[in-house]
């Protein structure tokens, strides 16, 4: 495992893009970790729905909720966190994430292990998931191991009263 420098990343610092409805700050990636784990910061405005239900089969995400109340669908459990609360999403679980205020929200999702960055990287190059061609869309989940259910969003906007989110 290649040593990284120390450094501090201030809070505007690292590469920002949007994945059509909720925001992406790249903080640190698996080339810095050895490939154990990435850091990413997803802002997101008011009520929106953060993806369809969907479920990774390579990485667990842990998401750590900054500001706001974020709302998660675990399986069949409902549940909403608030600040300094952690959000266990392991790999193979469907789930999805929402803000759940009125407010805009923030968490820090650790994904370990690390890879999954890629994903947003390159879904961000796209024009995020609404703009994106269903079919590369559909390519890219496969290439990370990703399942998703699309059809799955407006069941999950009608339920918990959210809307597909804008930058902020």
């Amino acid at each position: 495992m290649q040593a990284t420098a120390a450094r501090v990343l201030g809070p505007k610092d690292g590469k920002a893009g949007f994945l059509g409805s909720i925001g992406v700050r790249f903080m640190i990636d698996g080339a810095e970790t050895g490939g154990g784990f990435s850091l990413v910061e997803h802002p997101m405005s008011p009520r929106s729905l953060a993806a369809p239900l969907h479920r990774h089969s390579r990485e667990d995400e842990y998401s750590f909720v900054l500001e706001g109340r974020v709302g998660a669908l675990l399986g069949d459990e409902v549940l909403v966190s608030g600040p300094g609360d952690l959000i266990f999403k392991p790999r193979g679980q469907w789930h999805t994430f929402w803000n759940a205020g009125d407010e805009p929200a923030r968490l820090l999702e650790i994904i370990a292990p690390a890879g999954f960055e890629g994903f947003f990287a390159e879904l961000d190059a796209m024009g995020g998931a609404m703009e994106a061609d269903p079919q590369a869309f559909g390519a890219l989940a496969a290439r990370y191991g990703l399942e998703v259910q699309p059809d799955t969003v407006p069941e999950l906007l009608e339920r918990f009263d959210l809307r597909v989110g804008e930058r902020i």
